[in-house]
Parts: C-alpha cells; structure tokens; sequence
C-alpha cells in the first residue's frame, strides 16, 4: 500500500535545516502505525511528503506503486481523492452540509452515482455509531460525534491508505478513547493501511507498532 525508501527533505534559510533523512516505511493492507516525535521533528513534514503536498530532496513515496514522483499537480490531486483519507485535529466538517451530505462528499468527487452513494454512505454512518444522525447539521453534534463524521468521510471511498493526524486532540478523555478504538478497527477491517500522527503515547498505543521521528531518521520505538 505505503513504500518510503531513503527520504530525506530540508530546507533553506540563515542556514539549511534538515528535516527527514533516510525514512524508510512500508505499510500492507491492514497495518496500522503510530507516528511519535518531538515538536519540530518533521511529522508534518513527512505526511506532506506521503500526501504529496510537498516532494522530497531525495528518496521516494510510493502508494499502490504509484510514485509521486512521477505524477503531476493533477494526478496528484486525483491519487489523494481516490486512494486517500486524511482525519485531523480540527474536524474539517462543512458546517453548511447535515452529516450525510458531509460523508458522501468524497463519494461525489470521485463520480460514485447518486444511487450508490445512498447505499454506502447510510452504512458507514453506522458503522461509526451515527446511523440516526444522518440528517442533523454539524452544530448539532459533540467533538466526539464530529470526528466520527470525519472518520466516515476519510473511509467511505474505501482509501487504501488513511492518515491521521493528531485526530484526538479536540477531545476529552472518553471521547478521544472512542474515537481511536473506532478509527483503528475501521482502517483494519477495510484492509487499509493506517499512519497516526500523536504527541500522546496512549494514542500511539492503539496502533499495531509505534515509531519514532528523531534525528531526522524514522525508528521503532522500544
């Protein structure tokens, strides 16, 4: 699914910084990692690297052995709404649109018909426990609620790849535990692989294995 060899990124200023050196990563169908590091130590870096939203010095990225080198702007742009989902701090839920309409809006942008698109968006609904909130509008909803609506849009295009970053950080305690258990159990049981980015070890420790960014290199965690 995920293939990260030698990948390095630096950037220039008073004096070159180097952020990432010689990352590798590969991720099947059905794993699911934590990302751990300091502030500073390039987890945003790096999953704009992965995300295409930035190209490495050096190295490589590739997704269902796709390389992001080889692709433009626009092929970019279509591999991220196609074969990605991407989960955050902040929620992302269009206030303007009830909470269906939020979650059948990567459907739509990638042409899934009207008719399919009333199948798969009341399933995945329930399946992250928001089978009667289909028609409420997001201020309506907890964080909690939110960021399951926000689950359910990264995975309804079934994305081969998801990836979170510090999606709990909203959240109170109960929330935030929820939240994971729902967001780890949804990637597996759809043979995605999974990237969690968290400042928080209890976060981390949902995932099938933590690493650790530091000293620009990617290692795991003991």
């Amino acid at each position: 699914m995920l293939s990260i060899r030698a990948l390095a990124k630096g950037y220039a200023g008073p004096a070159t910084r180097t952020v990432l050196e010689g990352v590798d990563l590969e991720l099947r169908g059905g794993e699911y990692v934590a990302i751990m590091g300091e502030s500073g130590s390039g987890k945003s870096t790096l999953l704009n690297l992965v995300a295409g939203l930035d190209r490495p010095d050096a190295g490589s990225v590739s997704i269902g052995g796709a390389d992001l080198a080889a692709l433009d702007d626009d092929a970019l742009t279509v591999l991220r709404r196609e074969r990605m989902g991407f989960v955050f701090q902040a929620f992302h839920v269009l206030p303007y649109l009830t909470v269906a309409q939020n979650v059948a809006l990567p459907l739509a942008l990638v042409g899934v018909a009207e008719r399919e698109r009333a199948k798969r968006v009341p399933a995945m609904l329930d399946a992250v426990g928001l089978a009667a909130r289909g028609a409420s509008m997001p201020r309506e909803l907890s964080g909690g609620e939110l960021q399951r609506v926000a689950i359910a849009r990264a995975l309804v295009h079934a994305p081969m790849l998801v990836l979170a970053d510090e999606p709990t950080g909203n959240l109170d305690p109960d929330s935030a535990a929820t939240v994971l258990g729902l967001l780890r159990d949804q990637v597996k049981s759809r043979g995605a692989a999974g990237i969690l980015v968290t400042h928080s070890l209890a976060a981390a420790n949902t995932a099938d294995r933590i690493l650790v960014l530091a000293r620009g290199g990617l290692h795991e965690r003991r």
